[in-house]
This record gives structure tokens, C-alpha cells and sequence, in this order.
């Protein structure tokens, strides 16, 4: 078990917080919206009923697909972008390990099967990392405007409108406005994080040069 969490500390903490803070969300949000059917006459709901409200799928998932999408982003700009003196670019000339072409590696019995393997496998494989990022924002996106276009429907019969299907709902400002506050903030922070790395030092963090290397020097040792 010591080994285990060694190993795995930093994925084991991240999706700790990440089950502690979605059940802290889900509950405030129950509260919520049962506040929100009081207020319009209508019985409570249960708990476990909520869950599958647009109101709590619309919620998680307009915040995952701006995840998912800035972290495809960043996968993909970062491999072509440079940044002078920041730890999150590539050093500004010369090629770095990352860009090694994995074919002179095929016949490494340790290497990854699809490298061995070679090919369309290993062509899909070489950008496998922003391939998923993309395949989850979209997943996401599609589960964001389900869950908005029922929670828009229910808003709509509340307040006599009609329904829109869920292609009608693509093109709500609605919409676009959920998804554009969260798209926005978090290419903000990704870009606050590379210029703050420039001049900014935390000790220990593989996300950080060392503390005593120049402002100037760009890339990760």
C-alpha cells in the first residue's frame, strides 16, 4: 500500500479532491434547486433523482469540456509554441527528446506496443495524448448541451415557452454563453501560469524552473 501511493500520490490526491468536490457540488446544487421548485410551488426532489436533472448534467459538464478543451489546447500548442524563459515551452532551438522520431525505436523490446507495432497504430499513437482530450471535450460538450437543453425545456414549460430539441438549443446564446465564460478563464489561467513561470519560482514543483536559474532560461532540465 506505502508503494502504491508513492507511485500513484499525484493522481491518487487530484481524483480525491475531484470525488470530494463533485459531492459537495451535487449537494449544494439538490439544495438549490429544490429552493428553485418551492419558490414556483412544486414539490422537492430526492437526491438521487436530481442527478440526472439538466440542472446538475448541464453544471458538471460545461466545466469539463473547458477542461478537456484547454488542456487539448495547451498539449498541442506547446509542441509548436515557445515561450522565452517560461518552464511550460520548449527551449527556443534545437530538438528536445519529446521530438525524437519513434520509429528508430521499434525494435526496443521495452517500448510501447504501438511503437513496436509501427504504422497507422503508431501514427495514431504519437498523438494519442491531444486525440483523447479532444474525443472527452466532445463528449463532454454533448453531455453539457443535453443536460442544457433539458434544463432550458423545463424553464421554458415554467414560464409557458415552447421546447427546443437539442440541435435548437446549439443555437441558444445560452449556450455559447456557458460554454464561452468557462472556455475563456481557462485558457486565462494557462496563459497566466506560462508568463508567471518566466520570473516566479516554487521549489520542488516540476512545474517550475529552478529556483536559482536565470529569468532567460526556457524549458524544463
Amino acid at each position: 500500500m506505502r508503494r502504491l501511493l508513492r507511485e500513484n500520490g499525484l493522481a491518487l490526491a487530484m481524483f480525491a479532491i475531484f470525488g470530494v468536490v463533485l459531492v459537495g457540488q451535487s449537494v449544494a446544487g439538490w439544495r438549490d434547486y429544490d429552493h428553485g421548485e418551492e419558490d414556483h410551488g412544486r414539490p422537492p426532489i430526492g437526491y438521487v433523482r436530481y442527478l440526472g436533472t439538466g440542472h446538475f448534467v448541464e453544471a458538471v459538464f460545461e466545466n469539463w469540456e473547458s477542461e478537456f478543451l484547454q488542456l487539448g489546447a495547451y498539449v498541442v500548442l506547446t509542441a509548436f509554441l515557445r515561450q522565452k524563459g517560461s518552464p511550460e515551452s520548449k527551449r527556443l532551438a534545437g530538438l528536445e527528446a519529446v521530438d525524437e522520431d519513434p520509429r528508430a525505436h521499434r525494435h526496443d523490446k521495452d517500448a510501447p506496443w504501438p511503437v513496436r507495432r509501427g504504422g497507422l497504430v503508431l501514427r495514431l499513437y504519437e498523438h494519442s495524448l491531444s486525440l483523447a482530450l479532444l474525443l472527452l471535450f466532445v463528449g463532454a460538450f454533448a453531455l453539457h448541451v443535453a443536460g442544457g437543453t433539458s434544463a432550458y425545456n423545463q424553464e421554458q414549460a415554467a414560464h409557458g415557452g415552447a421546447p427546443v430539441s437539442v440541435v435548437g438549443y446549439l443555437g441558444t446564446s445560452r449556450l455559447w454563453f456557458e460554454s464561452l465564460q468557462n472556455w475563456q478563464s481557462e485558457f486565462l489561467a494557462i496563459g497566466v501560469l506560462v508568463v508567471l513561470s518566466v520570473v516566479l519560482r516554487e521549489r520542488g514543483s516540476p512545474e517550475s524552473k529552478p529556483v536559482h536559474h536565470p529569468h532567460g532560461e526556457t524549458g524544463r532540465e
